[in-house]
């Protein structure tokens, strides 16, 4: 337990030194016994300027801060390293067996002009002398030396310094796959409502890094925000206003700032949610008098409406295969999670655990459910497989809401409140891993994980 609590608090104190312009900080709260021990080696700087500049930022620590947020791996201490090499020849294979990491990742950084650099990264298995005939490593890109058979990624990018850190998010997604198998999620973005009630407009809609980095203001307003979600090419942001004295649903452009309002109906006017295809778009509509589902074509903007029901039917969420949905419906005396079907026909119940569950969101492999479950008077965030129907509370948090998974289905962030504010946490798919999101200003709420960008 005691090398448990320095590893976080090593982590902890790495990532407050790596965060300082940070918009969201990102603090472990617990993390897994059984994460595989790797190491990154820091990368060595190299350039033939004069006036020798260094990178904005630590090529070699964003991705080891990736890799431990992940939960998936602990990053050997730097002081524990037996060696530091930057080259494949370099590498003393039975030294790092000893220290007993499954992964080495060491590399350069060469600064080619002003602000421009080529880096260059690899990550080693020590005990697989034929990683390399697995990989996608081209023969004759590597020195023919006995340890270029341990090569699992050889990789060299020209970046510069406004995509540097993005760079090395892509880098740790291509060590987070060699490694696992899966696609790794850290060149991704979260969508996020701050609240900062001493701005002339409180209501920010933002944007930024998965890591917290490189915040964006979408929109602001003097009225709440609320439901932003994802276009599934990840160039748009649906998203609930108040701006008008009411709620409407707008759709903006993330590039040019373009926004269109979709829904404006007598009524309600929420909880947009983008079919797979990005050719539709789900909401709640209540311009015929109750809360019903719809679904309206975004080319045509003609509606479709899925339910009639005298209960509140709300929270749409799309399947990935996009034939159906599941939402959120009182119509069994408590809030339960039901599944229609696009084709018709009656909708389904399909939570029956607790008296209360709401919010739920398919996970983007279709396997799993995740929602916000009540129990004993707490709400928490819990995952149930869809085949199995077996529900498991993952969180241990009270008053968890408006969660987002990832979009390899590995992690869900959500909003909660930290003493008497609300902030964004994260946890694991099984739970075993939890982290907390504070904003540096003000209260962050409704987050939207971004679908994979790359």
């Amino acid at each position: 337990m005691k090398h448990i609590c320095k590893t976080l608090m090593v982590l902890w104190l790495g990532l407050v030194a790596a965060s300082a312009q940070a918009d969201i900080q990102i603090y472990i709260t617990e993390g897994r016994d059984d994460a595989r021990p790797v190491a990154v080696v820091p990368f060595q700087f190299e350039s033939s300027s004069e006036v020798q500049v260094k990178p904005p930022h630590d090529f070699a620590q964003i991705i080891a801060n990736d890799l431990e947020r992940s939960g998936k791996f602990k990053v050997t201490d730097l002081a524990d390293l037996p060696q530091s090499p930057t080259t494949i020849s370099e590498i003393d294979i039975d030294a790092w067996k000893e220290l007993g990491v499954d992964g080495v990742v060491y590399g350069k950084v060469e600064e080619t002009a002003p602000g421009k650099y080529m880096v260059s990264y690899d990550l080693i298995d020590p005990y697989n002398d034929k990683a390399v005939i697995d990989s996608d490593i081209p023969s004759g890109s590597y020195p023919l030396v006995d340890q270029a058979f341990h090569l699992m990624v050889l990789k060299t990018k020209l970046v510069n310094n406004d995509n540097f850190r993005w760079a090395a998010h892509i880098a740790a997604d291509e060590i987070y796959e060699a490694l696992t198998g899966d696609r790794g999620a850290f060149a991704t973005q979260v969508a996020y409502v701050q609240v900062d009630r001493l701005a002339a407009k409180p209501y920010q809609l933002n944007i930024s890094d998965s890591d917290g980095f490189n915040q964006t203001l979408v929109f602001s307003s003097p009225k709440p925000i609320m439901s932003p979600t994802w276009s599934p090419d990840a160039n748009q942001l649906a998203y609930v206003s108040f701006e008008n004295g009411k709620s409407e649903i707008y759709i903006q452009t993330i590039s040019t700032g373009e926004r269109e309002l979709v829904a404006s109906y007598k009524g309600f006017n929420s909880a947009p949610a983008w079919s797979p295809d990005g050719t539709k778009m789900a909401m709640v509509l209540s311009k015929d008098g109750n809360p019903e589902l719809y679904v309206m074509d975004l080319a045509s903007k003609r509606l479709q409406r899925l339910t009639r029901h005298y209960a509140i039917d709300t929270e749409p969420s799309w399947h990935p295969d996009g034939k159906s949905l599941i939402f959120t419906s009182d119509r069994g005396g408590k809030p339960q999670i039901y599944r229609v079907s696009l084709a018709g026909g009656e909708a389904e119940r399909v939570t029956f655990e607790g008296r209360y569950n709401a919010g739920a969101e398919f996970a983007p492999d279709g396997k799993t459910i995740v929602m916000v479950h009540q129990s004993n008077g707490s709400f928490h965030v819990a995952a149930q497989d869809i085949d199995s129907g077996n529900l498991t509370v993952l969180t241990k948090t009270s008053l968890d809401e408006s969660l987002s998974v990832a979009p390899n289905s590995s992690m869900i962030i959500f909003s909660t409140v930290d003493g008497r504010q609300k902030v964004l946490s994260a946890v694991s798919m099984d739970g075993r891993f939890k982290a907390r999101l504070p904003a540096n200003v003000g209260e962050v709420k409704a987050p939207a994980w971004s679908p994979f960008i790359l």
